[in-house]
């Protein structure tokens, strides 16, 4: 079982048919006003402990939520439900508001967004014991940093492996705050952008955040990934997409496949294909858990999509 905490949120996905870059001046920065007309808007279910837990339910992992949420989010929990993930650590609290988030995405599938936390604010009332007992590993998501701080400390007490993924809450928290999240991390990632800002803020190289940890991931899009450890790295490719419609939530798509590879025993580059190729089923849809696929699906993309067959134990339960 892993335990996924976040945000249980609504995402609103805008896509603009442009450039970002187009409409920036480098030299008037100082006084930045841009406006958009957007293509297209979807409002669909997302936050991160959602997304990280619908995956590994479609990866056959079984998952769980520790997370607070609104009373709008009855329905999410229910459809959440309906498909395995165990709901015991997601409280809805009445009187607020779900996580909303805002994205829009351009041409180059760069992003903008603006997020209201709501109800995730008040995470930090939830711990480990909120959630099924006995879990194999907790993704430590961007959440309140008061919740990220109290699980990662429980966490590192009971001596459960934990990924921490601080994502969009870097922002928000200091050093002191992001040295704490690595230090005795399973896995730390992000993208090549949030990895950068993890240094600065560590004040650590990749060697440095070894120091603390035992895995570094970097996310690099459609130009794959690198899984870095003690030992040296691993260059894990993109899988193919059929066509590239959204890139929300392909990073959590990727950390699910990542985790459930590991934890069924695979290799760090034969799990970094399962999380490879789980991203890319979820660029292939607008929104952040509108993909789906049969175990045999996924057989058979991953044979295509790299040239020899998935780990044989990878379904084994």
């Amino acid at each position: 079982m892993v335990l996924c905490t976040g945000s249980i949120a609504y995402d609103y996905i805008l896509t603009f048919k442009g450039r970002f870059k187009d409409h920036i001046l480098p030299d008037k920065t100082h006084i930045l006003n841009l406006s958009f007309l957007v293509d297209d808007l979807q409002k669909r279910k997302g936050g991160v402990a959602g997304n990280y837990a619908y995956n590994l339910a479609l990866l056959g992992f079984p998952a769980a939520i520790v997370a607070t949420a609104g009373s709008d989010a009855a329905e999410y929990r229910d459809w959440l439900v309906a498909r395995g993930v165990d709901c015991r650590g997601l409280r809805l609290l009445e009187g607020e508001i779900s996580a909303t988030g805002f994205t829009t995405t351009d041409m180059d599938d760069n992003q903008l967004t603006g997020y209201y936390g709501g109800a995730m604010w008040k995470a930090a009332m939830l711990g480990l014991d909120d959630g099924p007992p006995n879990a194999d590993a907790v993704i430590v998501g961007p959440n309140d940093p008061g919740a990220m701080k109290r699980l990662v400390r429980e966490c590192r007490e009971r001596r459960v492996p934990f990924v921490f993924d601080p994502a969009h809450q870097l922002p928000m928290m200091d050093g002191a705050d992001v040295t704490d999240g690595t230090t005795g991390a399973w896995i730390v990632i992000g993208n090549d952008y949030e990895m950068e800002l993890i240094q600065q803020r560590t004040k650590r190289d990749m060697n440095g955040l070894l120091e603390l940890s035992q895995v570094v991931v970097t996310t690099l899009g459609r130009h794959g990934s690198r899984i870095t450890t003690r030992d040296g790295s691993v260059e894990i490719p993109a899988a193919p997409a059929v066509r590239e419609m959204d890139p929300t939530g392909a990073g959590d798509a990727y950390r699910a496949g990542l985790v459930a590879g590991l934890l069924r025993g695979l290799d760090h580059a034969a799990a970094g294909r399962v999380a490879s190729l789980a991203a890319t089923y979820a660029v292939e849809h607008v929104g952040t858990i509108e993909h789906s696929f049969t175990r045999d699906e996924f057989r058979a993309r991953h044979r295509e999509s790299f040239g020899h067959d998935l780990d044989a134990g990878f379904w084994a339960t």
